[in-house]
Parts: C-alpha cells; sequence; structure tokens
C-alpha cells in the first residue's frame, strides 16, 4: 500500500485508483481467463495488476518509476505469473519481451496519461502483436476525439487512423473524485475491438499522409487542403457519395478516404 508520504510524480501522470469495485468493472471488459496474456502499461500501485493476476495466464507490467518497486514487488508477492519490467514502454520491443510467453490471446489494460495516450497506441499498432482488445482510461476529452463521428469538432485524422484498426466504444464514465492525486478532469474507459476484416488499402503509407493532409488546417476545404493532389480525380469520387471537394476534411467518412486513397495509388 502507498504511504500517505508518497511523493505522487506529476511528470509520470500519477494518477492512482485504489477503489477494487472500480477496476473490477474495468477489467471485466477485457473477458479475462487463464489462455489471456495481459499487457498493462503503467503498473503504479499495482491495485488493478492484482485483480487481473487473478483472472489472466501472464502478465507483463511496464512501470516507469522505479521508486514504486518495492511497493509493487509487496503487492504481487504472492502471484508467479507476472513480469514486471521498469522501464520506459515507449523504449520497449514489445516483440521481444513476450515472445517465451505462451497465449492464445493478447489483451492491454492501461490508464494512461494525455501527453503519452497517442504515442503508446501509436506504438502498440506499429508493433502489430496482434492484440484482440485494449480497454484504455483516458481524458474524457481524448476519449471524445477518439470516437468522434463525421461532422463533429471532435472528428480529426487521429480519430480515422485509430478507427481504422479498432472498433472503438465508451464503456465506463469515471469521475476525477475516485483518483489519488484527484485530476483535474474526469475520465473514460475505452474498449477498442480489433477490426476482424480492414477495408483494404492500396497502400497504406499514402491513405495515413492523405488524411493527415486532408485535416492540415481543418478550417480549410479539402480543395485547399489537397492542392498537391489529383483534385478533379477527388472531387469525382466525392461527388458519387453527394459530396464535393469545397467541403472541409471532417464531412468525409473512413471509407470515402480509403476510396480516394486506393485511387490514387493505383
Amino acid at each position: 500500500m502507498i504511504s500517505k508520504e508518497f511523493n505522487y510524480k506529476k511528470r509520470f501522470g500519477q494518477n492512482f485508483i485504489y477503489d477494487v469495485n472500480i477496476i473490477n468493472k474495468i477489467i471485466g471488459y477485457g473477458d479475462i481467463d487463464k489462455n489471456t496474456l495481459v499487457i498493462e502499461i503503467g503498473v503504479g500501485a499495482a491495485k488493478m495488476t492484482h485483480q487481473i493476476l487473478n483472472l489472466c495466464g501472464f502478465l507483463i507490467g511496464y512501470e516507469i518509476d522505479e521508486s514504486l518497486k518495492t511497493i509493487v514487488e509487496e503487492e504481487l508477492k504472492e502471484y508467479e505469473n507476472k513480469r514486471i519490467i521498469y522501464d520506459d514502454f515507449l523504449k520497449r520491443i514489445i516483440a521481444n519481451d513476450i515472445k517465451d510467453l505462451k497465449y492464445k490471446r493478447i489483451i492491454v489494460i492501461s490508464n494512461l496519461p494525455y501527453y503519452i495516450t497517442t504515442p503508446i497506441i501509436q506504438k502498440l499498432i506499429d508493433e502489430d502483436i496482434k492484440l484482440e482488445k485494449m480497454i484504455l482510461m483516458v481524458q474524457k476529452e481524448v476519449a471524445d476525439r477518439f470516437c468522434a463521428n463525421p461532422n463533429t469538432k471532435d472528428y480529426s485524422s487521429l480519430t480515422i487512423f485509430l478507427n481504422y484498426y479498432f472498433d472503438i466504444k465508451k464503456v465506463m464514465f469515471v469521475t476525477k473524485e475516485v483518483f489519488t492525486p484527484k485530476p483535474k478532469v474526469d475520465s473514460t474507459v475505452l474498449l477498442f475491438e480489433a477490426k476482424k476484416q480492414q477495408e483494404k488499402l492500396v497502400n497504406k503509407d499514402n491513405f495515413f499522409k492523405l488524411i493527415r493532409e486532408a485535416f492540415k488546417q481543418k478550417r480549410k476545404t479539402l480543395r485547399n487542403n489537397l492542392k498537391s493532389y489529383d483534385l478533379e480525380m477527388v472531387d469525382n469520387i466525392l461527388k458519387k457519395h453527394n459530396k464535393s471537394i469545397q467541403l472541409r476534411a471532417e464531412a468525409l467518412t473512413i471509407s470515402e478516404f480509403i476510396e480516394i486513397s486506393n485511387e490514387i495509388s493505383k
């Protein structure tokens, strides 16, 4: 148990939950069983880790703050099905960390601080370790961006990037009052489920470049943001969907961006 004198470190986004009922509800979305390898990013005081270890086959936990090591080891001393790595998750090669383990499915569970949310998700996608699910607790505003629909202010290139790989839904609201220390904002638990079949892309790099450029200046139209593209071709595709190149990027669906990208990549 963390003592009252523990120095919570703002630079690591340390806001911990100790309420076991809330913790169990969060991890319940993972459908964890003995065939499950759980990757937990940010072990913290290990209260959630403790509950996960009762359910999973094995857990790899990452914790950047080595001052928590004594607390974590004491909390988890009864469990053998774990490996806690005290290092910066972004510097690890996940495939190497899990290569000697046996499992049938991988899920990720994490309470992600705002400043590092996107880099961590990007790394998990790039490493292509065949994730089945991610249960991520993020700031409410971040969750709104990840789950945004077209024609809303939160819809962005990041929304499209994440929703290409995952079906994302909000599953739980978590008030700031349950954290220690209390953060300034509330949080939302998101369930990311890997898409069983992604829409076909002729060239993935071209697709992601297209959406970045389309949203480069959000208040400008596609005509202005995509000047380096064949605008007539883009406009012809959009006309099939009763849309126009005079619209902003936020008006287009993921499928429409994919159609444009595939035409460019031929």
